[in-house]
């Protein structure tokens, strides 16, 4: 009864916040705005998310602001393009895993770096803290963050069997950002860049015998189907982010601009609530668990699940220690060794050069 009480106030308050918004907005031209928010539309991240509240924008303001909102399979992107896509101002707002776009703005895979954001609640503490000094760099580009979320806990599909973090060396591992091939390469296993949409044929021929994916998403692709065992070390959360074009943000009336701001402020909450709740509950479905698995129906096949121990903790912490961060360090440069230490570092408790 408890936890009903809350989600009900909670409810409340955000419907409230939105009619209070919707009310407050003055009447003034129609604003139509182009976004791609997510890599997929069946995805849960937009199905019970991103849609469902931007959708209802046009209504909550009466005309007033009006999205519309694709998705990179309808776009045919791939991700990496995302930051230019919006500098150029085809479309006005745009999502990209960070790591995804630090080949531009190398500080953006400083916020979630493999192995250093075991929980949800850590990963967004280090991007509230990190986002102004992103944004420093960013709006020289064109551009700025408006809202943060994660994508589901990042763990391991794998077609063979395995124990613990040490039975990954020698082994094949898909792989999507700097930072995890270096985690990767330093405790022996062999890192293979591969897109999302490829990991399923590969696990099934064999061109990789795990695959580092959300516990979600690999549900929602059915892993299962091609992968025996989950290894569930949550080593990384892929924070993501909502871009904004700069120019086309700074002329927007500010009642304008704040409302939108408060739309992804509603979202940004939505998004971070879904990646904690959502990581256990494709585990669970993965294992067979009926009680736990909440997104779909169990698969045929349950999963054998493997847990993180306290050794493979510690193998973790020393690996972002001595080869994860200083490696992002000279990607990254010097400075953001500096700003790791004084904003990041107090979060984490792993300081760089220490």
């Amino acid at each position: 009864m408890r936890f009903m009480l809350r989600q009900i106030v909670v409810l409340m308050v955000a419907l409230g916040a939105a009619a209070t918004a919707a009310q407050t907005l003055p009447p003034g031209p129609k604003v139509a705005v182009t976004a791609v928010t997510q890599s997929s539309p069946t995805i849960a991240q937009f199905t019970r998310v991103d849609q469902p509240i931007l959708a209802d924008v046009a209504k909550r303001t009466n005309g007033r602001i009006e999205f519309t909102v694709r998705t990179f399979t309808e776009m045919n992107l791939g991700g990496a393009e995302i930051l230019r896509l919006v500098r150029s101002g085809q479309v006005d707002i745009a999502m990209a895993t960070l790591t995804t776009v630090s080949g531009d703005v190398p500080l953006l895979d400083g916020f979630d770096l493999a192995g250093m954001n075991l929980t949800a609640d850590q990963a967004r503490k280090v991007a509230d803290a990190l986002v102004p000094y992103a944004n420093k760099e960013l709006e020289r580009l064109g551009v700025r963050i408006i809202s943060t979320f994660p994508f589901f806990g990042q763990i391991f599909y794998c077609n063979k069997p395995i124990a613990g973090m040490a039975d990954l060396k020698g082994l094949k591992v898909r792989s999507f950002g700097p930072s995890l091939g270096d985690m990767l390469q330093a405790i022996g296993a062999q890192p293979v860049s591969i897109p999302i949409a490829e990991v399923y044929p590969a696990l099934e021929r064999g061109t990789v015998d795990c695959a580092a994916t959300g516990s979600g998403n690999g549900y929602g692709t059915r892993l299962f189907d091609v992968s025996t065992h989950q290894y569930t070390m949550v080593w990384s959360w892929a924070t993501a982010a909502q871009f904004a074009n700069l120019a086309w943000w700074n002329r927007l009336d500010p009642p304008v601009r704040a409302y939108i701001e408060g739309v992804y402020k509603e979202i940004q909450e939505a998004q971070w609530k879904l990646g904690a709740e959502g990581t256990q509950d494709g585990i669970d479905c993965n294992a067979g668990r009926a009680a736990g698995c909440k997104i779909g129906s169990l698969p045929r096949r349950a999963m054998v699940e493997v847990k993180p121990t306290a050794a493979d903790t510690e193998m973790l912490r020393k690996v972002l220690s001595q080869t994860v961060l200083p490696n992002w360090v000279k990607r990254c440069g010097a400075n953001c060794g500096e700003l790791y230490n004084q904003v990041v570092a107090p979060i984490t408790g792993v300081r760089y050069g220490g």
